[in-house]
């Protein structure tokens, strides 16, 4: 029966790493679209959400290995030797689960800067925008408030 356990403990990490792999390529489609002229923030918000689900669905993956690890942890304890094969094929796949999970974090972390960036451009550019819209409206209030006359000419021949 554990070895049946075992069997779908390693088949939950394979699907965790399968979740991951996605998040990374929604990761790298992040990366590209910041790092191109123009920015599609519908596109990003997509991204966004379909992270989101894929978060949900390891957040999921990760409920039910830890409920299934629960119920074989004793038994592995004292037969570790009867099923040492399995317990070092689930060691590797931890391993991957976490350089995986390294990865996306420094994915994160870079595509976070990108954001920033992106944003921080964005705010300037709203602002000088409104700095020459503000001249512009000044410089026009105060020639219609001036009371300069304009050149006139007149035809002094009778």
């Amino acid at each position: 029966m554990t070895g049946n356990y075992l069997t779908l403990l390693e088949e939950s990490l394979q699907n965790k790493l399968q979740v991951m792999e996605e998040v990374q390529q929604y990761n790298q489609r992040q990366q590209e679209l910041f790092q191109s002229e123009e920015a599609d923030i519908d596109r990003f918000d997509e991204y966004v959400e379909e992270k989101g689900k894929l978060i949900e669905k390891l957040n999921a993956l990760d409920n039910g290995f830890e409920a299934l690890y629960a119920q074989v942890a004793e038994e592995l304890k004292g037969n570790r030797e009867k099923y040492k094969d399995q317990i070092k094929r689930l060691q590797e796949l931890v391993t991957k689960v976490m350089d995986s999970s390294v990865a996306i974090q420094a994915q994160e972390a870079r595509n976070k800067k990108l954001v920033e960036d992106f944003f921080r451009k964005e705010r300037e550019g709203i602002r000088a925008g409104r700095k020459s819209s503000k001249a512009a409206y000044d410089y026009y209030k105060s020639m219609n408030r001036s009371s300069v006359v304009l050149p006139q000419f007149l035809d002094s021949k009778k």
